[in-house]
């Protein structure tokens, strides 16, 4: 089964990426619940369970049961580029009774929500936030920069190679043959054109590896996997070569070696658990002798490594 969608010029020209705190703290309840389904996230549910008996998440879960549908108010697509939890907490707590209920109608279990939607939407708005403080907020930043990286990597081939370029690496599942967006979902099926208002692309590491998509009455969106969600849970900095470490010093061989990737300063201050003006020094030493670049970005600066600094990590290596 598939849903097809029907992407206008315009459609194609208002792509755009975005991703969610919220559809990660959502997604990851179906982690807890069936750890086999995504082992990746192993190290991360060893930390947080012991969490879960202090957490009254009963009505939440009835939302998002372990497969198939779950309620699309808790996961509204996103509506900044970067938005932040709070944020999107705020869009779940004002959904309208009404449509919460009709989605929670789909859903076995969810009787004392329908009774009186309004204050389900208060209760459950709570038990988001409650589980978020306890087991997620923490691990929030590490997400942050494996979904970071993966925006700005497909930005970069949106931008070089257009639509094709970038829906042939999305996931096998998502197909484009120049007018259709096909895509493989098992809940899904008809064909459907959007309405102008593009299409939102969301890389998600708690969905992974599977691809999810929300159509009207909410804003168009694809949700896909994450590349290098392998490295997630990894600790620290990647290994600098030795070599490269004693030629100019191993935190810039270790950021060097991280700009494999593009990556903003914010994000490698996090990965290096530097601050943020340490990596700043490094990155001006770094470009200012030729081995790294850094192109504006909206608010932020994207680094790269140049053709010699490629050059000189992989000899190294």
């Amino acid at each position: 089964m598939a849903i097809e969608w029907t992407l206008r010029p315009e459609d194609v020209a208002r792509i755009r990426f975005a991703f969610s705190p919220m559809w990660e703290l959502v997604a990851s309840l179906r982690t807890l619940r069936d750890p086999a389904r995504q082992v990746v996230h192993l190290p991360w549910i060893r930390a947080v369970r012991p969490r879960l008996p202090a957490l009254d998440l009963v009505e939440l879960l009835a939302l998002v049961p372990p497969s198939g549908y779950l309620a699309d108010f808790l996961t509204p697509p996103p509506d900044t580029p970067l938005p932040d939890f709070a944020a999107e907490l705020d869009r779940v707590r004002r959904t309208p009774p009404e449509r919460a209920a009709e989605e929670a109608a789909r859903l076995a279990g969810t009787e004392r929500f329908r009774a009186d939607p309004a204050a389900g939407v208060a209760r459950v708005a709570d038990a988001l936030e409650a589980y978020w403080e306890s087991c997620f907020a923490e691990y929030w930043p590490r997400v942050y920069g494996l979904l970071e990286r993966d925006v700005l990597r497909r930005s970069r081939e949106l931008a070089t190679g257009g639509a094709r370029q970038l829906f042939a690496g999305l996931d096998q599942a998502i197909v484009w043959n120049g007018e259709q967006l096909i895509i493989d979902r098992p809940w899904c099926l008809g064909a459907a054109q959007l309405f102008g208002d593009g299409l939102v692309l969301v890389p998600s590491a708690f969905y992974w590896p599977s691809v999810a998509v929300m159509s009207a009455p909410y804003q168009s969106m694809v949700v896909y996997p994450v590349q290098g969600v392998g490295t997630l849970w990894e600790q620290g900095p990647p290994p600098a070569p030795d070599a490269l470490a004693a030629l100019i010093g191993r935190s810039r061989a270790q950021i060097l070696t991280a700009l494999a990737e593009p990556a903003t300063t914010s994000s490698l201050a996090r990965r290096m658990s530097l601050s943020a003006g340490a990596v700043s020094q490094h990155l001006g030493v770094l470009s200012a002798g030729g081995l790294a670049v850094g192109r504006r970005l909206g608010k932020e600066v994207l680094y790269r490594r140049t053709p010699t600094g490629d050059a000189l990590a992989s000899t190294a290596a």
